[in-house]
């Protein structure tokens, strides 16, 4: 255990192209005494250690990640190579950021090198070289120079495949690809097999740079977000414009942005009018007009005219940044899926090379057969005893769906997020602000003593400074109407009900009606008049003090797609309900608008108590602003935070939608459940190739290279296969393959939710 000195503490490793060097990595770290909670990020290339610093220093930890064959550099530090890899030429590492720097720069700056410049491609390049020579001689001269020159072309391709065995050996990892190739390559070599061994020495090598290729692609989605920042802005001090770098830039600077230009920090609009293209942040094609006041994000793209942009967030906070490192941390919330196949390979790698072993002396032991058949046999065995395709099935597809989803404004913060949304049977709305606009607006004001602005004057007082829509929209139609707001003392909220204040000496209350109702200030006549408003689906409040001043009503239009968003969730068989603080008949008239379920008048702690008795039942995201529902939003198998890039929708719950868009719910569960099919997809295709020449090889019927490709192909091929989530567009019209039975279950109706 560490001690009260334990730290944590951040690196980039370099090298890593598959899930068996993560594992390597982390099985050279956890050895390590004082070491705890070390966190291995395949796609990210992150190692994360929480480390008792008396007992193992940060050297010795970089040293044992050196030493079985990989770079390591601190958090900030320009990346290392690998060792025995290309040495990076001066830029190819642009602006190397300073040690304290934010690992989004990192991320924006990393390259990788071309495939023939590492060390991987060179043992291709060196292998394939010394088997077309060897090949040569067989077919000119033929004989024993043929056989010594496949023998040396085996022997040097091997050497540096058996140097990193041996080093992994050395930190108690025996199991390893390179280990197994090592015996396997001079297996054959001692029965004979010299082409079979020089031919798998260098497919070995093809494999290890493609899995390192496609391993790079995966990366790739994540760079390029990083990349949508421009790396300069245009600065604005007086009546000077320079150009600065965009990540020095500080909160309450002024930038110029050109139409044309990409927005350099996050930031609020000061001077200008244009429409902006936030397709690089949100996913959203159409341009959102920017006025004074109007919030931007970095990476957007000015389309019209010029913007004075006062700066709000610093580079290494904007959204992209934000984006980036969620995506990254994302990759280390793993998926149960990820787990349970990474806990069976470390038991099936030995496992197989047992099988091996048995295959290759019990049957010349038991029943008198051939030596070399059957030790040939063993050893091509143990070339599928590798589970790098199985290990990396998940993972890759994880990354590549967390890219996809990032880049269409949906996030979800992990592995074990997607698996659960994908499970999802029930999606449970807030109403305001969710299903929808979250703007409404007075329509009708009535006065008991027909004063309606001195009615308005009240309410706008004791809302001045509200966070609710309703408070804002009556301050807002107060401001509207020239109606001055008389000061307020003594504010306070009612949670779910409305808010209180002293305005002109009085106590004024401004709620919903069963406030007034339980205050006995509720006659029949208003009474009715509220029924008759609610109808028509509007929200009505009451003010009132030691009488009933008056109510007023007001309605919030639903989404424009959140109806179309219900009917593609029922189409994939997903239930909808909407819970609501709001009366009865303005919810049953919003429900029955969009075609859903509701629970109305609800308390926020009613809220919970609903989502709680739904998850009896159902797997239930629910679906909110964030805030308000922040407990609800936690007790549900997934939370979603709604907001086009704000703190909450970013940071709260499970996942967040960046669009404001409901039609952005079911295309996350088909992000979810699309992955998920893939993942099976990887699973069955690791599993089916390994087994398949498993039993051919035991029956003879395949050899030593067939096994090599079942290895490094089943690796590539899953890789592949995790890739086309890249080019998935979550927003389509899901299939009905990607149903699940469990997806098919009901709507949970109101009586069912209580």
């Amino acid at each position: 255990m560490a001690g009260d000195t334990a730290t944590l503490h951040e690196w980039r490793v370099t090298g890593m192209d598959c899930g068996s060097c993560a594992a390597k990595v982390r099985g050279a770290v956890e050895i390590l005494p004082g070491v705890e909670d070390v966190d291995v990020a395949l796609m990210a290339e992150r190692l994360r250690v929480t480390l008792d610093d008396s007992r193992t220093s940060t050297e010795r930890v970089e040293s044992a990640v050196r030493a079985v064959g990989f770079g390591i550099a601190p958090r900030g530090a320009a990346p290392e190579k690998p060792e025995g890899a290309f040495v990076l030429p001066e830029g190819a590492f642009p602006d190397a950021p300073s040690p304290d720097a934010d690992p989004v720069a990192d991320e924006a700056s990393a390259t990788d090198p071309a495939w023939h410049a590492t060390a991987k491609g060179r043992l291709v390049i060196g292998t394939g070289l010394l088997l077309a020579i060897a090949w040569t001689i067989q077919l000119t001269v033929g004989g024993t120079a043929a056989h010594l020159a496949f023998t040396l072309a085996t022997l040097i391709g091997v050497a540096p495949v058996a140097l990193r065995a041996a080093r992994m050996a050395r930190v108690r990892m025996p199991f390893t690809i390179e280990m197994l190739m090592s015996v396997a390559a001079c297996g054959a070599l001692v029965i004979g097999a010299v082409q079979e061994a020089a031919l798998v020495v260098f497919l070995f090598a093809v494999g290890e740079t493609l899995e390192g290729l496609a391993a790079g692609k995966a990366r790739d989605g994540i760079r390029a977000l990083a990349r949508l920042v421009p790396t300069t802005a245009r600065l604005v001090e007086g009546a000077h414009i320079t150009e600065v770098a965009a990540a020095r830039l500080r909160i309450g600077q002024v930038v110029q942005v050109r139409p044309g230009d990409r927005v350099p920090a996050d930031g609020t609009v000061l001077d200008g009018t244009s429409g902006v293209d936030e397709s690089p942040v949100t996913g959203e094609s159409v341009p959102r007009l920017k006025e004074p006041g109007a919030d931007v994000f970095a990476g957007s793209i000015n389309t019209e005219a010029e913007l004075r942009i006062r700066v709000t967030r610093a580079a290494e906070d904007n959204t992209i940044a934000r984006i980036v490192r969620l995506v990254q941390e994302a990759e280390s919330a793993r998926a149960p899926t990820e787990r349970f196949i990474d806990r069976f390979s470390r038991s099936y790698m030995p496992a197989v090379v047992g099988l091996a072993l048995l295959v290759a002396v019990v049957p010349p032991l038991a029943v008198g057969a051939a030596w070399d058949t059957w030790v040939y046999r063993g050893l091509a065995l143990l070339l599928i005893g590798c589970p790098c395709a199985l290990v990396i099935s998940v993972p890759a597809s994880i990354a590549s769906a967390l890219s996809t989803g990032a880049r269409h404004g949906l996030l979800m913060k992990g592995g074990a997020v997607i698996e659960e949304a994908a499970r999802t049977t029930c999606v449970a709305f807030d109403k305001t602000g969710t299903l929808t606009e979250g703007r409404p607006r007075v329509t009708d004001i009535a006065a008991g003593d027909g004063d309606s602005a001195a009615l308005l004057r009240l309410a706008a007082s004791v809302e001045m400074g509200a966070s609710h829509p309703l408070g804002r929209a009556i301050v807002a139609r107060a401001r509207t109407d020239g109606v001055a707001p008389a000061p307020a003392e003594d504010s306070r909220a009612i949670p779910g009900l409305g808010a209180t204040a002293d305005v002109d000496g009085m106590r004024i209350t401004v709620g919903a009606p069963r406030l007034a109702a339980e205050a006995g200030l509720l006659d029949d006549a208003t009474a009715n008049r509220i029924a008759a408003l609610e109808a028509e689906g509007k929200t009505v409040v009451t003010v009132f003090g030691t009488r009933l001043h008056g109510i007023i009503a007001l309605r919030d239009s639903p989404r424009q797609d959140a109806a179309e968003a219900i009917g593609r969730l029922r189409g994939m068989g997903v239930g909808s309900v909407m819970l609501t603080g709001d009366n009865p008949a303005t919810a049953a008239s919003i429900a029955g608008e969009l075609g859903l379920d509701h629970r109305a008048g609800l308390l926020p702690e009613d809220k919970v108590a609903t989502i709680r008795e739904l998850t009896a039942s159902h797997r239930v995201m629910m679906v909110g602003d964030g805030i308000n529902d922040a407990p609800a939003l936690a007790l549900a198998q997934v939370g979603v935070a709604m907001g086009s890039g704000t703190d909450v929708a970013l940071e709260t719950a499970d996942a967040a939608i960046l669009r404001n868009r409901v039609a952005d719910v079911p295309a996350q569960l088909r992000l979810a459940r699309t992955t998920m099919a893939n993942i099976r997809q990887n699973v069955a295709i690791a599993l089916g190739l390994k087994g398949v020449f498993l039993v051919t090889t035991i029956f003879g019927v395949t050899g030593l290279w067939i096994a090599i490709l079942a290895d490094t192909g089943a690796t590539v091929l899953v890789t592949l296969n995790a890739l086309r989530l890249l080019r998935f567009d979550p927003g389509g019209t899901p299939a009905d393959g990607h149903r699940s039975a469990r997806a098919r279950a009901p709507a949970p109706s109101a009586t069912e939710a209580a």
